[in-house]
């Protein structure tokens, strides 16, 4: 408990001002579902700690470590409690409880409480096992009928500096090694490995070239907005999904999301809303433009899952995502 002990002296004051939320991955890492009985683990001056005490907590705390071991989040999270109800006790003492600070504290706390407690009892339950996974299957569809290239280039701003490095390639140097000398991009510390990626992830003119190519071949100096390109194809095959149960979590959260714009939609529509800060009101408008350009650009798309060999950071069942108080809650 020592450790424990020294993590919280450095992080208690961080993070009880914080307004994170805990991911349901590490929710099952921190405490086991609350048993029928919700058995008292810690009393604090006859205060009981609960095991549902301890699942709340976490929202508070947890999504903002996650470089906490697992085997420490259970125990980190009840000695936070414990400093918590002893600092909340000694308040109550000195008279906090009846300031305006703490009212107005109250009041905020309470009305998020209100919207996570119908996040959990009357949204979340809309979201099915048989929704997520007709979404699933549709998004998996299309990936399986998309091909997929891994490529290499080496990017120059000049046209002589393309063909200098053609020539070279056609006299036996290695495409990595020239890459990682000359290329401009990022990608020359992996000797110009661009990964997995689909034709219309690329601009046209890059694309077109690439997806060109016979595995093993090089392309000519290509030009497109961002200089000159020489491409060299490594593979190319059929997507693949990522298996279901690696990414229904996922999922979810997205389906979830889109219920909770369709009740704050119908809410905002019903509502009465008034912006008194001038500065305030143009911004707000500008953010609802961008906002609506981007949901019309995103069309009705769910989730695609990336390939499961595609070399590329696979979408995971972890729902992690950060968030902030504003986003939908999360088990």
């Amino acid at each position: 408990m020592l450790r424990i002990r020294t993590l919280l002296s450095t992080t208690l004051l961080a993070v009880s001002l914080g307004t994170g939320l805990l991911s349901p991955a590490l929710a099952q890492d921190v405490v086991p579902a609350t048993p029928a009985d919700d058995k008292t683990i810690a009393i604090v001056n006859g205060h009981e700690i609960k095991i549902s005490e301890v699942q709340m907590a976490t929202d508070d705390i947890i999504g903002q470590l996650p470089d906490l071991p697992p085997k420490l989040r259970y125990p980190f999270v009840v000695e936070y409690l414990i400093e918590r109800h002893l600092l909340a006790q000694l308040a109550v003492k000195e008279g906090i409880a009846d300031t305006d600070e703490y009212k107005r504290r109250l009041a905020l706390y309470q009305a998020k409480a209100l919207r996570d407690a119908y996040f959990f009892q009357k949204i979340r339950p809309m979201v099915t096992e048989e929704e997520i996974k007709a979404a699933y299957d549709k998004e998996a569809a299309k990936v399986a009928q998309t091909e997929r290239i891994r490529a290499r280039h080496i990017l120059v701003g000049t046209e002589k500096e393309a063909e200098d490095i053609e020539a070279r390639l056609k006299k036996g140097e290695k495409f990595e090694d020239l890459a990682k000398q000359y290329s401009l991009d990022g990608s020359k510390d992996y000797g110009g490995d661009l990964g997995y990626f689909t034709a219309p992830e690329m601009v046209p003119a890059f694309s077109k070239a690439a997806f060109a190519l016979k595995v093993g071949e090089i392309s000519e100096p290509i030009k497109t907005d961002f200089g000159w390109h020489i491409i060299k194809l490594e593979d190319r095959k059929m997507g693949a999904a990522q298996p279901y149960d690696q990414v229904k979590g996922a999922i979810r959260n997205v389906l979830l999301r889109q219920k909770v714009q369709d009740v704050m939609d119908k809410l905002r529509a019903s509502s009465k809303i008034e912006i008194l800060d001038e500065d305030l009101k143009k911004y707000a408008e500008e953010a609802a433009k961008a906002a609506k350009n981007f949901k019309d650009n995103q069309g009705n798309q769910v989730v695609t899952p990336p390939s499961a060999t595609d070399g590329s950071d696979p979408l995971s069942g972890d729902d992690s995502a950060g968030k902030g108080d504003l986003q939908i809650p999360q088990q």
